[in-house]
């Protein structure tokens, strides 16, 4: 039987081993850039086109190299982080394999031009699919500058299963956030068809985080340091209120390189347990520095995964100080047994008065006609006792009640229910608000309660779900239009997003940088934060995972609704709540909100004598 197994030639074996390293272009954007933050450089440059399909050019300020490094790098396994096996477990670069130039040169058309601060002339190699075409001297600033050109022009299949531009050009994004997060202290720059998207000065870390994510992050990070025998732990962790249904915003640095560990993700959760709602995720920016000796980097290709030598240590150390950050910066609830939550000291400069009790002298129990005094009540009406009326022209509390009760229908006479039932007058007080949340009435042998913001939902979203049913949506148009800005990632999925907003009814055009213009709105949105609505829009875009397009325009409808809906906390007339409850029970689904919570309660009097046993 004749021999089967055969060396590969080596232009196919650097194109498997390049598909471990170089997956899309946003790998070979990684590499660059790690490999120009190693060379000790303190600008980089990012210039990509066609979401890095065309091009992708990264240019630092770094050491350089000479002639024969240059040529050495292209090679495989050529390193010069490490010497030994035991020198992986003290690395503190980001890159040691000697991998990236190679894999990337398998794969595409690359031009490196290198140069060192103490030559006058640089190094210029082309490469192509492994193959050098050219060396020679060039003339080129110090540092170095690789050029990568048609990646997979020579692996067909492999680039057919590129995404689109935009799907593409977020991952590149998010791979430029992370480096330049993880190095503050760098200059970065990104521009992308001719367009900066990123222009990272020089900055402190919250500032950096501030300059990538907008200013509107400024008000939402707590920071977060802890320092123990085991690891250095710093960052930033957004308040609770600021959480988002996707997972986008979530970092963990390792000596500040990026990594991803479920495990550690948990210890967060864990610490935010009783802040946040269900399917929210915070987002934290934490950076852990830890002796290399205790880690192991060298178990993934791209090196986004490493192994804890004590993980559940870091685990418990994660989730304490976070929680204790949460706590110090009034985030979480606390409690101080040693404060009587009751007592309340009087200001400084008033005078207390002394409590005293007041009597009516004219109050008789047993009297049911009105007396002289102005003590008694009219026949039929429940009498609270005098001693709880003397304070009430100077006690809050007790108008709060006197207005409580005075919404309390009449408890009539055996002889007059029956004349009471057949009048109209009833309906004049059978509405009550309760907490300035729910709308309550009675109902049959009990109580009905409204949740009314949940039911302003469902009726605005059925609203508009029959105009995008009958493409009708009705638009008002703003008196002053508004600019609304975003990140550099964000921007590229609102842009995406915007014929489905024109289709709901706003009026919207790209404006300048990475922001839009809003001329008009939906008619519903009566006084909008337009910002926050689109923010949120964009949230439930991302966290959509049917590509139906039907699905994706009532999730917004949905979101849209909530925004608009009537808030916790409004006052409303009692016309405004019949017409309310009438609008509700005209709608397909009146019983549950558009996220699938209930709006109405009913309590049978069986519930309500429970509460009294």
């Amino acid at each position: 039987m004749a021999d089967i197994i055969r060396l590969l030639p080596d232009n196919v074996a650097n194109q498997i081993a390049a598909g471990e390293v170089v997956q899309r272009p946003a790998s070979v954007v990684k590499e660059l850039l790690e490999n120009s933050v190693d060379a000790d450089a303190s600008e980089v440059q990012l210039i990509a086109q066609d979401s890095g399909k065309t091009l992708i050019q990264v240019s630092d300020n770094g050491k350089g190299m000479t002639e024969t490094d240059a040529r050495m790098a292209l090679q495989r396994h050529a390193t010069s982080k490490i010497r030994k096996a035991e020198d992986i477990f003290s690395i503190m670069t980001k890159g040691f394999r000697g991998e990236a130039l190679a894999s990337i040169a398998a794969v595409a058309k690359m031009q490196l031009k290198t140069r060192q601060a103490n030559t006058e002339l640089g190094t210029e190699i082309k490469v192509a699919a492994n193959e050098v075409e050219s060396q020679e001297y060039c003339q080129c600033p110090q540092g170095t500058s690789i050029k990568v050109q048609n990646l997979f022009y020579n692996i067909p299949a492999r680039r057919n299963f590129l995404k689109s531009n935009q799907v593409e050009l977020r991952h590149i994004i998010d791979e430029f956030e992370r480096v330049a997060m993880a190095h503050p202290e760098v200059a970065f720059r990104f521009e992308h068809n001719g367009s900066e998207l990123f222009n990272l000065p020089p900055s402190s870390l919250r500032q950096r985080i501030v300059n990538i994510f907008g200013k509107r992050y400024n008000e939402k990070l707590v920071p977060v340091d802890e320092e123990t025998e085991v690891v250095r732990l710093e960052g930033f962790v957004g308040k609770p209120e600021f959480a988002k249904k996707t997972r986008g915003e979530q970092f963990f640095f390792v000596n500040h390189r990026y990594i991803r560990n479920g495990y550690l993700h948990k210890a967060v959760q864990k610490a935010f347990e009783g802040l946040l709602l269900e399917g929210s995720h915070p987002s934290y920016f934490l950076f852990m520095e830890i002796d290399p000796a205790r880690i192991d980097v060298n178990i993934h290709p791209t090196k986004t995964e490493i192994k804890f030598e004590d993980e559940r240590v870091i685990h418990s150390i994660i989730r304490t100080a976070v929680k204790h950050s949460l706590g110090q910066y009034n985030i979480a609830p606390s409690l101080d047994f040693e404060h009587d939550q009751q007592y309340s000291p009087p200001p400084q400069n008033k005078s207390v008065e002394a409590p005293g009790i007041y009597i009516d002298p004219n109050f008789n129990p047993f009297d049911k006609a009105p007396q002289s005094g102005g003590g008694g009540s009219s026949s039929g009406h429940t009498k609270m006792p005098s001693a709880y009326q003397g304070s009430r022209p100077t006690s809050q509390e007790s108008r709060q009640w006197e207005s409580l009760l005075s919404k309390i229908p009449e408890i009539p006479d055996t002889e007059s229910q029956k004349e009471l039932l057949e009048s109209k007058e009833l309906h004049a007080v059978s509405y009550l608000q309760i907490g300035k949340k729910y709308l309550l009435k009675s109902h049959g042998e009990g109580l009905m309660l409204i949740h009314q913001a949940r039911a302003h939902q469902r009726i605005l979203f059925e609203k508009m779900m029959r105009s995008l049913a009958n493409q009708q949506v009705a638009a008002q148009q703003l008196l002053f239009p508004v600019q609304v800005s975003f990140n550099a990632g964000d921007y590229s999925e609102i842009v995406a997003l915007l014929p489905s907003l024109r289709e709901m009814g706003f009026d919207l055009d790209e404006f300048g940088q990475q922001e839009l213009i809003v001329h008009g709105i939906p008619l519903f949105l009566e006084n909008p934060n337009l910002e926050e609505i689109l923010h949120r829009l964009l949230e439930e875009s991302k966290n959509h995972s049917s590509h139906s397009k039907e699905d994706l325009q009532e999730k917004m409808a949905a979101e849209m609704a909530k925004v608009a809906a009537l808030k916790v906390g409004t006052v409303i007339e009692p016309q405004a709540m019949a017409h309310l409850v009438d609008e509700l029970f005209a709608c397909e689904n009146p019983y549950h909100s558009p996220d699938g919570r209930p709006t109405i309660v009913n309590l049978a009097l069986g519930d309500l004598d429970k509460t009294f046993a």
